[in-house]
């Protein structure tokens, strides 16, 4: 944990010291507006200037609304960070109105983070996901810092759709409003203003937030927020030739006594000195000054859109009367509106360009990109596919650009080679724990990954595993795991062993450790549903030191040591929407396994050995009930197919948990592995209901009926009374480590409780 908090309060520094999204507080000043004749005859041109801020850019909006109620038409408009997100959007033929509309309606968090959504990941990718809370570059062994939060991919795709109808037009002057932004030249500090390019690509540079979005490498120059060099870019709106300035300042004041109370705020208002004296200036050459009221938000409140964007109305209503003067010394009509494609967003695509991929061939692309050409899509699907190719983590960034029918990817393929991963967990099964993971890509193959996990703790386990991913053609892997469990079991666990149970104990204490290798090949018949086959041999100790004696006469009994020899085929569909806290989505996963040898310590094979099979199912399914209420319903069976006296590998209800080996079944109010059978029916129904952001309420109800062969009839398979039930109600909070879980349980049948806890990403 003491890595986790030097990352996250390096990141904490670098936004305080770095990020100037500063202002100047000054008295209203007079407007000072040009009065020659040949000015009346030629029109008056009007720029607005908008400064960044980070969520406060917001108030641009609300300024916005103010300026065209008073009928004033824009001829130039140039902005920094946000101030180049609104200001290009409206450039790009968007009123106020439809801005605000919007941006009400954008998942900032998703913008921000970058949060892929999960159907987006193949099943390799979402155990990465769900497992590993910190994750930090270790190319050639030594440990580095991530540059950002996010790649800013999200952003990308959701501006280069709002844009996607002036996508032809490389000279921003030639946009429905002339338009500019800047940004900072990352390794000198100079300004760059851009205005000609892909607009996208121009609005990303300027707005990269440094430790929140990666810095961007625009025409070889490595670009980042443009607030660092010229937060106000007036001097360059004049340049471009407006003779009127409207300014929107959103930068923060300095502080007064009373608030610099904290390190924090110390260092930022030092670092806001320079910015400050710079503005002085630009704001008395600002002919209309409108400053929101911004102060107590910050530039993450994007929660509070609605009062940020109220307040920027407000500021500029206070204006009202100058702006109208400027009105009165307009001659020229605005332009028509430009026509932006509303409703379908059907795209035809012919060709697909792709640059920058040195390593990762056009066919896995392709593949990734789910796309077929030529090819009618939509742009969501569109956007899937670019999340899909984010989601291997081998691109650092994919600008892409559609013209002519033509998609263009110009790619940035990842430098990091190697990850160091990191994580922590607790449950009521495996107790303590904390991973280690070391990731090694392109070991072999361009598409290969190596990864190791080891698990400290109270059970000490590991994880090997070798994938080359060949996306939608067949893949092939290699896992080998160590795992090892101690638990109190019912003394009947194994049942080979009843014949000693004269001895007048109910329950046994066990080491349960298990040793499993796989070769395997699986294919993604689409992103979210997998088939694949493979081989698997696995060895099974399991011992108790509670009674006898073993024939080392050890105080022990050895109650298996075996290996198991089998073929195996499974077919997994998972379209949840989150693994620990579903509201929407399908869940479908099978697997059966042949057992065709079993073999001593020595692999001396057993002669009398008869072949059979395991076949264990689970159907989900989770929607949406009412706001913030969901449902989950799920159905899980299994059987044994074929007769065995072997019961090593008996399906072992009860308990809680969304990771556990071999049969290990959980059941509501029941302990861990409270019982043992060779088939089972079990029903489960959860309802969540999500009353904080990311805090949950649960109650499950879950029932089960088993016996060495209940499918043989359906009046077994259901009978009355039921064999197994129980209750639990829950807490859950998702965190970036994982989600934080606590659940009561009780069974009608044992007339007893069971508390559950979980913390963290279960491995």
């Amino acid at each position: 944990m003491s890595l986790l908090k030097t990352t996250l309060s390096a990141l904490i520094w670098i936004v305080l010291l770095v990020v100037p999204f500063l202002s100047f507080s000054q008295e209203d000043l007079s407007l000072n507006i040009p009065n020659d004749s040949t000015q009346t005859e030629n029109d008056l041109k009007v720029g607005v200037v908008l400064s960044g801020g980070g969520a406060k850019g917001l108030a641009h909006i609300g300024a916005l609304k103010i300026i065209e109620d008073a009928g004033i038409r824009i001829d130039y408009i140039g902005g920094t960070s946000m101030g180049a997100i609104v200001g290009s959007l409206y450039a790009a033929g968007y009123n106020a109105k439809e801005l605000d509309s919007i941006f009400r309606s954008v998942d900032f968090d998703m913008l921000i983070q970058d949060n892929i959504p999960r159907e987006a990941k193949t099943f390799y990718e979402k155990e990465d996901a769900e497992k590993y809370a910190i994750s930090l570059p270790f190319d050639r062994f030594k440990i580095g810092l991530p540059k950002s939060l996010s790649k800013g991919q999200n952003l990308y795709n959701q501006f280069a759709q709002l844009t996607s109808h002036v996508s032809h037009i490389t000279d921003f002057d030639k946009l429905p409003v002339p338009f500019f932004c800047m940004a900072a030249n990352l390794e000198t500090g100079e300004q760059v203003l851009l205005d000609k390019g892909y607009l996208p690509d121009a609005v990303s540079a300027s707005g990269a937030l440094p430790s929140v979005y990666d810095p961007v490498e625009l025409n070889g120059i490595l670009m980042t927020d443009g607030g660092v060099a010229n937060n106000y870019p007036i001097k360059e709106i004049k340049k471009k030739g407006a003779q009127v300035v409207i300014g929107v300042d959103v930068q923060d004041s300095l502080m007064s006594r009373k608030n610099l109370n904290s390190v924090a705020n110390i260092m930022l208002q030092i670092s806001n000195f320079r910015t400050i004296k710079d503005m002085k200036g630009k704001v008395s050459s600002t002919d209309i000054y409108i400053k929101p009221d911004v102060q107590q938000f910050s530039i993450l409140s994007f929660d509070q859109r609605d009062a940020i964007i109220a307040n920027g109305e407000k500021a500029a209503l206070r204006k009202l009367e100058q702006l109208k003067q400027i009105k009165q010394q307009q001659r020229r009509k605005k332009k028509p509106s430009i026509s932006i494609p509303k409703g379908t967003d059907s795209l035809r695509i012919e060709n697909l360009a792709i640059t920058g991929n040195k390593q990762y061939t056009r066919a896995y692309i392709k593949g990734k990109l789910k796309l077929k050409t030529p090819s009618t899509t939509t742009f969501n699907k569109l956007n899937q596919g670019f999340n899909n190719l984010s989601a291997t983590g081998n691109f650092d960034r994919i600008n892409h650009k559609l013209t002519d029918n033509t998609l263009s990817l110009d790619l940035k393929e990842s430098e990091n080679k190697m990850l160091l991963r990191f994580a922590v967990h607790y449950d009521n099964l495996y107790k303590t724990a904390a991973l280690i993971n070391v990731t090694r890509k392109k070991i072999l193959f361009n598409n290969d990954v190596l990864s190791f996990d080891l698990a400290l703790g109270d059970n000490i386990r590991y994880n090997l595993d070798y994938y080359i991913d060949n996306g939608f053609y067949w893949s092939v892997g290699i896992k080998h795991r160590f795992n090892t469990l101690k638990k109190t079991v019912p003394f009947d666990f194994i049942k080979e062993y009843t014949d000693i149970s004269g001895i007048g104990i109910n329950t046994v204490d066990i080491d349960y450790t298990d040793f499993n290798t796989q070769v395997y090949a699986e294919t993604l018949l689409n992103q979210n549903l997998s088939l694949g086959i493979g081989g698997e041999a696995k060895r099974l100790v399991i011992v108790s030191e509670t009674i006898g004696t073993d024939e080392n006469q050890l105080p022990r009994t050895v109650f298996d040591n075996t290996n198991y020899w089998s073929l195996f085929s499974y077919l997994k569909l998972d379209t949840y929407n989150n693994k620990y806290f579903p509201s929407k989505g399908l869940l479908f996963d099978s697997d059966i396994h042949t057992y065709l040898f079993v073999s001593d310590v020595d692999f001396l094979f057993l002669k009398d050995f008869k072949p059979y099979s395991i076949l264990k199912s689970k159907f989900g399914y989770a929607t949406p009930l009412f706001s913030k209420l969901s449902m989950n319903v799920q159905v899980e069976a299994g059987s044994f197919i074929g007769s065995t006296d072997i019961s090593s590998l008996d399906f072992a209800l009860g308990g809680f948990g969304a990771q556990t080996i071999n049969n290990l079944i959980p059941l509501y109010g029941y302990d861990y592995i409270s019982f043992t059978t060779k088939s089972f029916l079990k029903g489960l129904l959860t309802l969540d209901y999500e009353f904080a952001k990311k805090n949950h309420l649960n109650f499950s109800v879950n029932a089960a009926n088993v016996g060495d062969k209940i499918f043989s009839s359906a009046k077994e398979v259901f009978s009355l009374p039921i064999d197994y039930s129980g209750f639990a109600i829950g807490y859950g909070i998702d965190t970036f480590a994982g989600p934080v879980q606590v659940k009561h349980s009780y069974s009608p049948e044992l007339k007893e409780s069971q508390w559950y806890f979980s913390v963290g990403f279960w491995f």
